[in-house]
């Protein structure tokens, strides 16, 4: 399973946040805003990415990342120098994908909770894997209807008048065949190759599972101020109360066996002292205490 972090866009609703910095690299809490999907990903068991972004944001990317090897992942990177649309990222991404399946994530989507996504990767073997979350204003996203069986029955992107209350968040699983379904779609009429229209055609074949979230999982999109605002506020609150980190690509690596406990404490020596350190090392120190 190949991963996609899309980390486009102008971030027009983060202004002036964003002259600074691009919407993926301001600060949730402690970290970028990029480490948390990455760390769901990586927690998922996906150890290949790549990051698309525009021209003028890549190289701070690359700075931030570099190729991943510190982290026991791969990590290549790809230009959108202009957003037309989320399936536009498997055509940019088509050498990377190769033969794999796929699995997209925005970069703007903080996720924690439950495992219902591990299960999903553990699980899947072909067609295509999205997600149902119960909102107040599903009228901001693509919308997935649900029949008296619980199987989905349409999928509209941000329709006037809903036709239920589950929105789909930005994660996204697909065999293959996505690149083939991307090259033969056509633009929206806003211009975009909409990643609902993927969505769609997996389900006209049949080939489409739609897990719900339960209550206790939670999905933050932080593209403007205030969202931006409520997840720091958030994440704090969490780590505050359990004592553990939210988004932390290094802890996950780790936890996966991407990294071996040498390579995790010599991870950790590079890191300039500071709480994200000190929490790293605890980590290291008890899972030495429990061998």
């Amino acid at each position: 399973m190949k991963g996609i972090i899309l980390a486009g866009g102008a971030g027009s609703r983060l202004y002036p946040l964003t002259l600074v910095a691009s919407k993926q690299l301001q600060p949730v809490y402690d970290k970028p805003m990029v480490y948390y999907p990455l760390t769901t990903l990586i927690e998922s068991g996906v150890r290949e990415f790549c990051l698309i972004s525009t021209p003028h944001d890549l190289p701070r990317f690359r700075q931030l990342f570099g190729d991943g090897s510190q982290w026991g992942l791969r990590i290549e990177y790809r230009e959108q120098a202009k957003p037309e649309g989320i399936a536009q990222a498997f055509l940019i991404a088509e050498s990377f994908i190769g033969s794999d399946s796929v699995t997209l994530i925005l970069g703007d989507n903080i996720f924690y909770g439950g495992d219902s996504f591990q299960k999903a990767f553990a699980e899947f073997t072909t067609g295509a894997t999205i997600f149902g979350y119960h909102v107040n204003d599903p009228e901001r996203y693509g919308v997935v209807e649900f029949d008296s069986e619980g199987k989905a029955v349409s999928i509209e992107e941000k329709p006037k008048q809903p036709k239920s209350d589950y929105a789909v968040p930005g994660l996204y699983i697909f065999d293959n065949a996505v690149v083939g379904i991307t090259k033969a779609m056509k633009p929206s009429p806003r211009g975009e190759l909409e990643i609902t229209d993927v969505n769609v055609e997996y389900m006209r074949r049949g080939q489409l599972r739609v897990g719900r979230l339960n209550r206790g999982f939670a999905w933050l999109d932080a593209g403007t101020s205030s969202s931006l605002h409520d997840a720091s506020a958030y994440v704090q609150t969490i780590e505050k109360r359990q004592g553990i980190k939210i988004g932390c690509p290094e802890e996950a690596a780790f936890r996966r066996g991407f990294l071996t406990a040498d390579q995790f404490e010599a991870l950790i020596g590079k890191i300039p002292k500071c709480e994200y350190r000190d929490y790293l090392a605890e980590v290291l120190a008890e899972t030495r205490r429990k061998q």
